[in-house]
């Protein structure tokens, strides 16, 4: 009966027999079309800029497409000016005037490079990704025999007539962004949107308008996800991080959420504090004034936090951060603290509002302020619509073609086997410790209102947890970095996993463990910035693991020696493209430069991979076994 009523809904959907005989030929011979390319970026950090340079640019992936093509028609030079006009077509046709010789040449060039660039996909799927406006003209363009005499002078004349009648631009603007699509079939973003850069909302914007992504979250994603939730303790954590570093406007003029019961309670209780001046980057212009109110809200949210936190411990002995409960460990005459046996004195202090007594005591004062807040957050339009994509294109993990696409970490223990986090008598590890995750996460994002509970405080763990995929370290360490001059205070040791690492039997363990026993299988995962100026290769066991740490993030470019790593997967195997800091954009338009400083082969399968390889393949096989049972049902009756 079941079986009868699945097929009746199939029948709808393809209605005669002949529909079901072409939609079955078209799928197979689908499968036989090489797989599309997949570029994967990780940790962008709120810098749009460069993020979306490298989403420009695909990871070089078009300034290749462009060598491929016009390799001896076109000097290096013209190779690099044609890919500009690609990335930025509107800017280029702004900076001058251009006769129609440049409009021919420029337009046949990227008909012809638009051409190149679909040579992967279906006829159908190229006429989905034509810009509508000039959607006839552009498949008359593509579609002609350039080699036909009878057709050459058809050709020109429409390229003359877009001239006449003044939409050249427009048709370059729309070619343009065309080709950008189609070097690209699919993104991955291994996570780390959120934090420390100004622009993480554009990041968003930029990603729900892609034709097709999806994302696995960061550990930073992670506390704004949390904060959508209901979380106070990750909404505190968010307005801490974006007054370190001086991102605040990005919570109160992007999200609309009104930050001055904060300002107010702070300007009270606290003064200037150098350890909490905010970070600024060298193009920052802020008035003395705006620093220091920052630097106050900067502490408050800090305090506020460490209150929060003294409560989420105590109610949570499951989590096993007693010793976190760094408040109830300082002796506040002495103004010492002490940690594993030690003590410690503490410096650049702001206890004003702590009551040593009950040192996770909040006042009346406070609970108003978090409260209010914490209603902003939950009810903001932009950040609600922000966290819900998230949610609809994110997880905490991605089984997809093959590969296994994880933000931080699998926890392990020293011996390699998998670390186990207890709920209610269950030890969870592997696999089942992520899927636990995702599912608290969700159940937490669908109860704002609810508070406390555990998949809410969940939240808090994913963050700073010692079993925590997204985190991957024993401790994190923010009360010591602000107030104790001593560094070995501040290390936080990292899971065995990021030693472990290195071992390919390791690699192929957690492959296992999510199902993946294919020969051309990979871990990929950011999180972690690659110190290539030490010699720290990305490539890890023997090319299993790769960490695509994407290095957007400014602060970290220091100790990295390069702005990190994005990673290209088409049919004939992965690219790992080192990219150089991104500085300005007038710097590429006069040195046509790609940003990108090498790319490097990290897998090259012994045959081309088609979309039957694929994880779109597998379901088109699905589709496919199902018209054919739908026709087989169809013949019977």
């Amino acid at each position: 009966m079941k079986k009868d009523k699945y097929y009746e809904l199939l029948k709808k959907q393809y209605p005669t027999k002949n529909d079901i005989v072409s939609e079955i030929i078209n799928l197979k011979a689908i499968l036989n079309l090489p797989k599309g390319t997949e570029h994967f970026v990780s940790d962008i950090h709120g810098e749009y800029r460069a993020f979306q340079h490298i989403l420009r640019n695909g990871s070089g992936n078009i300034k290749a497409k462009i060598h491929d093509l016009f390799k001896g028609e076109l000097s290096d030079v013209a190779q690099g000016e044609l890919a500009t006009l690609v990335y930025y077509p509107e800017k280029i046709l702004d900076m001058n005037q251009y006769d129609d010789d440049w409009y021919k040449v420029k337009i046949d060039q990227l008909v012809r490079l638009t051409h190149f660039s679909s040579s992967k996909y279906t006829r159908s799927k190229l006429r989905k990704s034509i810009p509508k406006r000039f959607s006839y003209i552009i498949q008359e363009l593509l579609y002609q025999s350039m080699s036909s005499e009878d057709k050459a002078d058809y050709y020109e004349q429409i390229i003359q007539t877009i001239i006449d009648l003044g939409q050249a631009d427009a048709i370059i603007i729309d070619l343009s962004y065309m080709i950008q699509k189609l070097v690209v079939d699919h993104l991955h973003v291994v996570g780390d949107i959120y934090d420390r850069g100004p622009e993480p909302d554009k990041i968003i914007e930029e990603l729900i308008h892609h034709h097709s992504v999806d994302i696995q979250w960061g550990n930073h994603d992670i506390i704004w996800m949390g904060a959508a939730a209901g979380s106070p303790i990750c909404m505190m954590n968010t307005i801490r991080i974006s007054a370190r570093y001086n991102n605040l406007d990005i919570i109160e003029d992007v999200y609309g959420i009104n930050l001055r019961p904060l300002l107010t309670y702070a300007e009270k209780y606290y003064e200037d504090n150098p350890a909490f001046r905010p970070k600024l980057s060298g193009e920052c212009q802020v008035s003395e004034e705006e620093l220091l109110e920052t630097t106050k809200i900067h502490q408050a949210a800090a305090v506020l936090q460490f209150k929060l936190e003294e409560r989420l411990v105590k109610r949570r002995p499951e989590f096993k951060m007693e010793h976190r409960q760094l408040l109830s460990r300082t002796n506040f005459d002495t103004m010492e603290v002490e940690i594993k046996g030690q003590t410690y004195p503490l410096t650049n202090t702001c206890f004003t509002t702590v009551n040593p007594d009950n040192v996770e005591e909040l006042t009346v004062e406070e609970f108003d302020v978090i409260q209010r807040l914490l209603k902003n957050f939950i009810n903001s339009e932009k950040l609600k619509r922000h966290i819900d994509f998230l949610f609809e294109k994110g997880n905490m993990y991605l089984v997809y073609n093959d590969n296994l696409l994880v933000h931080g970490c699998i926890p392990l223990k020293e011996d390699g086997s998998f670390k186990a986090f207890p709920v209610d008598g269950i030890h969870y590890a592997g696999k089942e410790l992520l899927d636990l995750f995702e599912y608290s996460l969700r159940k937490a994002y669908k109860q704002p209102d609810v508070m406390n509970d555990f998949d809410t405080d969940l939240i808090w763990y994913l963050w700073s947890g010692e079993c925590s995929s997204l985190f991957g370290k024993k401790e994190m360490t923010t009360f010591e970095r602000y107030f104790i001059e001593d560094k070995e205070t501040h290390l936080e040791p990292k899971n065995p996993y990021y030693a472990l690492r290195e071992n390919p039997e390791i690699i192929h363990r957690i492959l296992n463990e999510f199902g993946l026993n294919s020969p051309d299988s990979h871990l990929i995962s950011g999180h972690t910035p690659v110190k290539e100026i030490k010699g720290e290769n990305p490539i890890k066991a023997n090319g299993k693991m790769l960490v695509i740490d994407g290095g957007f993030s400014k602060p970290y470019q220091k100790t990295t020696g390069l702005a990190g790593y994005t990673l290209l997967y088409n049919s004939y195997g992965m690219q790992l493209a080192a990219h150089k800091s991104f500085s300005t954009i007038d710097t590429i338009f006069t040195d046509h430069d790609d940003v990108i400083s090498v790319r490097r082969v990290v897998d090259k399968p012994l045959k081309r991979k088609k979309v039957r390889d694929t994880t779109i393949g597998r379901q088109l096989l699905e589709e496919i076994r199902d018209l054919e049972n739908l026709l087989a049902y169809e013949n019977r009756r």
